[in-house]
């Protein structure tokens, strides 16, 4: 990515318009128009092109030590202009007018140009800005009165009092037009609002320096020319400062190692485009998109690597951007897409799911072959949020949705989100809940097809005062975002072990399956304090047993197998949930240490009618035994489904046929019957 422009930093999308992109095409047409205009009019009268003798000596030295630093600058840094050198450019105005001065312009960006020919656009921009800049500041000192050429110098022993308003009109005529159009020309639109006022002055500053440093090289090239090459000092320190000023400024909105804009660009970015969007009446959309196992590229190839993937995705992500959108890097493995204008959610949820498509094109990276994954969340402005943090917050909310669900894009919803003001207050209440004991365990049981009991699935229950029942799903979901998940699993598995020790004590030997979120199995010291868990309630490890999804194998497969594998060694039990919904591979479910396989109820539900789901749930089985697992059926909510899945061979099954979920009490009660009237029947 090439620098920006002095003072300027550049958003980052397919397109950066400039602020005035008909003047940027008739700039450099214009200048050319003025160069032959003005080099027959001095041709005419017969002054020397450049100052002969000393002066032109101390000139040709000064100029050549400001090129030679122009030139060490190098491409990166160099941004395409003369820098300082200005100061000479209006000294040389000053004294011998026009024609001088706008071939030491022409000399020392044109020198520089030829070294760095990459920024070759940039140097004719420039170099075309001075030639205008200087020929207004030579039109106001014509206007006053003064003409000064290479044989006849408009010396400074004769300025007074009077001239100082010329000489100040002249020389803002050359900085600050030269500035403002070079403004117009290569600073984009947009960008923070505040960053571009602090460039402003900049300018302005650099301007007045070299205001007061230009009067200060016309009396040392009249009276000792000679001397002039010493004002390559200060004029290398000037440049030097405005080089660490603008790259301070650039680090403060643009990550230094993709060369995007950062949060806080694109914050001040998104409040401005709400601010145009309420003026207008339209609508625009924030896109974050995250990595997939970013994580693990790095444990595995190092972050070397990592880094230039991050370099390699925010190249195809900027390709494959509509014109006028913008990219940004927030920070990680996440990047930030601004659609400053969408006609509906819809298509910004296009545009998103074009990006992810885009990343998901296979690269070559150090001799090997990956395959980018990506998680996009979408927020548009207004449907979504009116200001700009929560715009961010919500597309951050959707796209930690789109990773959950393991789905490519998602656009906010506010039933997902945890951060909701009526999500909230249920987050204090079920923090509340959890510190009374106010959350209940309900049992299902799992019955083979010799009618015996295999199990119980504990489920939690909510009954709010308020609100009443909360589905399970919502108020886990609420737990999973808020950090809260951890302190509910250790609730559910205290109240599940006690009561399977009271069921010990009462006769009834029954294992009981509780199911463990992704996080917990990621959590160090886990199967450590199940084992402790266990050994406190005196309940054998036998009679627990903990379901997870696969998609614990999906973030980090070695940390769960880990754990996994350390739970067995205790003896605990464990069961792979709703089986087939998922994105695990044969080759995980071959290392987890599991007994059972639980067949997700969307499979089993319409089984009995659906010859594609009945042969899944065949070669489930199969696969399953041929592992040694236990397969068990979800939501067996008839007597034909029950038939069909003894057929298929499946071992017990769970659902609303044999029972629904109960609270303990009624289960025992349940458990106490069935051993009486259901044991030996084979029924379900």
């Amino acid at each position: 990515m090439h620098a920006a422009p002095p003072g300027h930093p550049v958003p980052s999308g397919r397109d950066t318009a400039p602020r005035c992109p008909v003047l940027r095409g008739a700039l450099p047409p214009f200048a050319a128009v003025l160069l032959p205009l003005g080099g027959a009019v001095v041709l005419a009268g017969g002054a020397p092109l450049l100052p002969l003798g000393a002066p032109g000596i101390g000139l040709a030295v000064l100029a050549c030590l400001i090129v030679a630093h122009l030139m060490a600058l190098g491409p990166g840094r160099w941004w395409g202009g003369a820098g300082s050198g200005s100061a000479v450019t209006l000294a040389v105005l000053l004294l011998y007018g026009w024609t001088p001065a706008v071939l030491i312009a022409l000399a020392l960006v044109g020198a520089v140009g030829l070294v760095h020919r990459g920024r070759a656009r940039e140097a004719v921009l420039h170099a075309s800005a001075e030639v205008v800049g200087i020929s207004a500041g030579a039109l106001l000192l014509a206007v006053g009165g003064v003409h000064p050429r290479g044989d006849s110098p408009w010396h400074p022993h004769r300025w007074d009092l009077g001239d100082i308003p010329l000489i100040v009109a002249a020389a803002c005529a050359h900085l600050l037009l030269t500035r403002a159009l070079l403004w117009l020309c290569l600073a984009p639109t947009g960008g923070p609002s505040r960053l571009l006022r602090a460039a402003l002055l900049r300018q302005g500053l650099i301007s007045l320096a070299l205001l007061g440093l230009a009067p200060l090289i016309g009396v040392v090239l009249v009276h000792a020319p000679l001397l002039l090459p010493l004002f390559a000092g200060p004029v290398i320190a000037l440049d030097s400062t405005l080089w660490i000023a603008r790259a301070r400024a650039r680090e403060q909105i643009l990550d230094p190692l993709t060369g995007l804009p950062n949060r806080q660009w694109l914050l001040e970015h998104i409040r401005r485009l709400v601010r145009e969007s309420e003026e207008a009446g339209t609508r625009f959309a924030l896109v974050l998109i995250d990595l997939d196992r970013f994580r693990s590229v790095n444990d595995t190839l190092g972050h070397s690597t990592g880094d230039r993937l991050l370099v390699r995705v925010a190249d195809r992500i900027r390709r494959a951007l509509p014109p006028g959108s913008a990219i940004a890097r927030p920070g990680g493995d996440e990047f930030a897409v601004l659609l400053p204008r969408v006609e509906s959610v819809t298509a910004a949820q296009r545009v998103a799911r074009d990006l992810t498509t885009a990343l998901g094109e296979p690269l070559d990276l150090n001799g090997i072959r990956l395959v980018v994954e990506a998680g996009a969340g979408v927020a548009v402005f207004p449907d979504h949020a009116g200001d700009a943090e929560d715009l961010l917050r919500r597309a951050d909310v959707a796209m930690y949705t789109a990773k959950q669900d393991r789905d490519a894009v998602q656009v906010y919803d506010p039933c997902r989100d945890a951060n909701t003001p009526d999500r909230l207050g249920l987050l204090g209440d079920l923090r509340r809940a959890l510190e009374n004991r106010d959350i209940a365990l309900h049992y299902q049981p799992k019955v083979g097809f010799d009618g015996r009991v295999r199990g119980l699935e504990a489920l939690v229950r909510w009954d709010h005062p308020e609100r009443g029942s909360i589905p399970p799903a919502e108020f886990i979901a609420i737990a999973e975002s808020s950090g809260l998940m951890p302190r509910l699993t250790e609730y559910v598995l205290e109240t599940a072990l006690h009561r399977v020790a009271r069921w010990r004590e009462e006769g009834i030997m029954v294992p009981v399956a509780v199911n463990v979120s992704p996080r917990e199995v990621y959590a160090p010291g886990f199967a450590g304090s199940v084992a402790a868990r266990l050994a406190r309630h005196g309940v054998p490890a036998g009679s627990l047993q903990l379901e997870i999804t696969e998609n614990v194998m999906l973030e980090d497969p070695e940390q769960a197998a880990h754990t996994l594998a350390g739970l067995t060694v205790h003896g605990v039990r464990m069961s792979l949930d709703d089986f087939g919904t998922g994105y695990s591979s044969l080759v995980h479910l071959r290392r987890l240490p599991l007994s059972e396989l639980k067949i997700d109820r969307s499979f089993v539900s319409s089984l009995a009618v659906d010859t594609e789901d009945a042969e899944i749930v065949r070669c489930t089985v199969e696969l399953a035994h041929s592992l040694g697992l236990v397969v068990v059926a979800e939501g067996v909510e008839d007597r034909e489904t029950w038939e069909r899945l003894r057929e298929l061979g499946c071992d017990a099954v769970q659902g609303w046929l044999v029972s629904r979920a109960m609270p303990a009490e009624e289960t025992t009660a349940w458990l106490r019957a069935r051993a009486h009237t259901h044991a030996l029947t084979g029924e379900p």
